[in-house]
């Protein structure tokens, strides 16, 4: 009886013990760490999360340095010289490689074969329900600015529209003094340095953009106020 009794509990212990497992590493987590929940959204959350905080310098120094070199390369030449620049880099370099290879196989007389058959033997075909679920996911991301856009113009909330106007006014002077190549130079050099420097002084920056905030709130609480209507939405 005692032998049986303990061949019943031991089913339900190993289930337990293995179910308590797998949440230790997702867990908490430093603050740090990504923030993105689920395998799924894991795979591209985290990629994106550990390139501009600098987890892997190397990695995250290849992608700077690539994208800001063919940005200020576009605000020097035309998109179709970059473009062509590239390709032609591109092509020199696999060529030597390919050219070097076959040279040294025909000295040594070695059977190495295709140096980038690793590479040709990869399958990068697109599935067609891969290719659905990225279509679907653009499609409410379309969908959402839509509604937004509507909203925004049609003039469903009086003080949105505002803040629209008050941004695009700004924005008018923005374009005056920058292009669009040079917006994207700085919007670069801010993803790569503004989340690092705010993890390193979260608490300073917190407490100022606080204030800011209720700053900010105080004035639109007051706006809000003041235009007609706004008041009359908020008694009801």
């Amino acid at each position: 009886m005692a032998e049986l009794s303990a061949a019943t509990q031991s089913p339900s212990v190993s289930s337990s013990s293995s179910g308590a497992e797998p949440s230790a590493p997702g867990g908490g987590g430093s603050p740090g760490s990504c923030p993105a929940q689920g395998a799924k959204s894991c795979g591209s959350s985290c990629a994106v999360h550990d390139l501009i905080f600098w987890r892997d310098v190397k990695k995250t120094g290849f992608v700077f340095g690539t994208t800001l070199v063919v940005l200020l390369s576009l605000a020097a030449f035309s998109v179709i010289s970059v473009v062509s620049y590239l390709i032609l880099a591109l092509l020199v370099v696999t060529i030597s490689f390919r050219v070097y290879k076959s040279v040294i196989q025909a000295v040594q007389k070695s059977e190495e074969g295709h140096p980038f058959k690793a590479y040709l033997d990869v399958d990068i075909t697109l599935s067609s329900e891969a290719f659905h679920s990225y279509l679907n996911a653009a499609l409410a991301h379309v969908n959402k600015a839509l509604k937004l856009i509507v909203r925004l113009f049609l003039v469903e909330d009086l003080v949105d529209s505002l803040k629209l106007a008050v941004f695009m006014w700004l924005m008018t002077y923005v374009g005056a003094v920058f292009n669009g190549i040079t917006l994207l130079i700085l919007a670069e050099l801010l993803v790569f340095s503004v989340p690092i420097v705010y993890e390193k002084y979260k608490t300073q920056i917190d407490h100022y953009v606080g204030i800011a905030r209720d700053q900010t709130k105080s004035i639109v609480e007051k706006i809000q106020a003041k235009l007609p209507g706004i008041a009359k939405k908020k008694a009801e």
